[in-house]
């Protein structure tokens, strides 16, 4: 089913109004901290996108990421480093590695722009380093146009969404691969083959240079989240010696089948695959999810017992599934999750979601877990988080007050904790 037919009232008062009204609460929050925009800025080009509709709403988005690449190209010619062009292009380990010595010199523009990007720090930086104002210019740009991609995507499915996906995921995968010898990383861009389907989890490994027994997280989104989302802000942890490999979730952008609750599957096979890595401790794996990602890492570490320590942060369990908590959810959200698990009527979705309940699991979660969110969730129910943490033996709550979808606006301090408490339960040598 289409997006304009999953979405046909709420597309007609689109036109007439603009496409604000109809957006999560949290839409605009969710970009401007990760591309470091400022808020007036995005909140003014969203208010004039009037249309869903994949052959006006991506092209409009891309517009933007394609004027930060025709900025940050200009820099980068001035460097003597690859344009955007040749970066889209599968650039060779000779490119990566002339762009990552062009755009070392403002490295800490993405290595700790946190979860809360600072839309001032280039300006600032450029100030403070006039002599590396064209790596700067160059960084924000690429950052930005990654950035700018990913909203053309939101939420997918769709042919040009899909093509601003590819775009922004090969930019963000290049950016990282360029800058990790910079940050003492090894970044590795994979795909995991999943047996007996047609299927493969597409994800980014990132380790300290020259790791060995290394505790790692598998960290994974929700609905319409990439990996650029998730990993850009943990990189400003990189010292917290974790190795993390992070997923997007099934169902979505890079997956060819529907999710189901089959999906413990494709979640073991990466901890088959992490755990059969050289460089990683497989006595000192962990999770963390967000969103529907955080349903994720309740359920694996409910289900499979190599996982020592678990973060969920936003999480859809049970309550979240029923028909009240429907009600009042954005359209394009429920078109999103529809096209997601492959339902095509309410009554469809409401059956598929029904059988992802994991109230029956909640007293099988023995590892530590530690839930997050917003006391105010307009996207989930904050009850399934309560529920959950209240079940589960060996929880902790950690609930914000007056703040949404997992809690976003408290997302420097969750950043810290969810850190901290994998550290103290990751950290401590193994056995083996």
């Amino acid at each position: 089913m289409s997006v304009r037919a999953l979405t046909h009232s709420t597309e007609s008062a689109a036109h007439r109004r603009g496409v604000a009204p109809f957006l999560p609460r949290l839409f605009v929050d969710r970009f401007t901290h990760l591309g470091g925009i400022p808020d007036a800025e995005f909140r003014r080009q969203l208010s004039e996108c009037r249309s869903f509709d994949d052959d006006r709403w991506a092209p409009y988005w891309s517009t933007f990421a394609d004027q930060y690449l025709a900025r940050a190209d200009q820099a980068l010619s001035r460097l003597g480093a690859p344009d955007s062009a040749r970066l889209l292009d599968a650039p060779d380990p000779s490119a990566l590695t002339v762009l990552g010595e062009a755009l070392a010199p403002a490295a800490t523009i993405l290595a700790d722009r946190g979860t809360v990007a600072d839309p001032e720090a280039p300006a600032r930086f450029v100030a403070a380093h006039p002599e590396a104002a064209d790596a700067a210019v160059a960084m924000d740009g690429l950052i930005k146009a990654v950035v700018y991609d990913f909203v053309a995507a939101w939420p997918g499915g769709s042919p040009q969404r899909q093509r601003a996906y590819r775009r922004s995921s090969r930019l963000s995968e290049t950016l990282l691969q360029a800058m990790a010898p910079t940050m003492g990383y090894d970044v590795e861009v994979l795909d995991i083959v999943l047996p007996g389907t047609s299927d493969r989890v597409h994800g980014v490994l990132a380790l300290p240079v020259g790791a060995t027994n290394m505790p790692t997280v598998l960290v994974t989104n929700g609905l319409e989240g990439t990996i650029a989302e998730t990993l850009f802000p943990l990189l400003a942890q990189r010292e917290a010696g974790l190795a993390t490999f992070v997923m997007e979730m099934p169902g979505t952008y890079s997956y060819n089948d529907h999710m189901t609750v089959d999906a413990e599957n494709v979640y073991s096979s990466v901890i088959d695959f992490l755990a059969g890595d050289e460089r990683i401790d497989a006595e000192r794996l962990g999770i963390m999810g967000f969103s529907f990602g955080g349903y994720w890492a309740a359920r694996m570490a409910a289900v499979d017992p190599r996982l020592k320590a678990a973060v969920s942060n936003g999480p859809l369990t049970h309550r979240s599934f029923g028909v009240v908590n429907s009600i009042g959810m954005p359209e394009v959200m429920l078109s999103t999750l529809s096209r997601t698990l492959g339902a095509t009527s309410t009554a469809g979705l409401l059956r598929k979601v029904s059988k992802l309940s994991l109230r029956q699991l909640y007293r099988d979660i023995g590892i530590p877990l530690l839930v997050i969110n917003g006391a105010r969730d307009t996207l989930a129910s904050t009850r399934d988080s309560i529920d959950l943490a209240v079940a589960a033996p060996n929880a902790q709550l950690v609930l914000f007050a007056d703040d949404d979808h997992c809690a976003m606006g408290n997302a420097k301090h969750w950043s810290l904790l969810s850190t901290r408490f994998l550290r103290e339960h990751l950290l401590a040598p193994s056995t083996k």
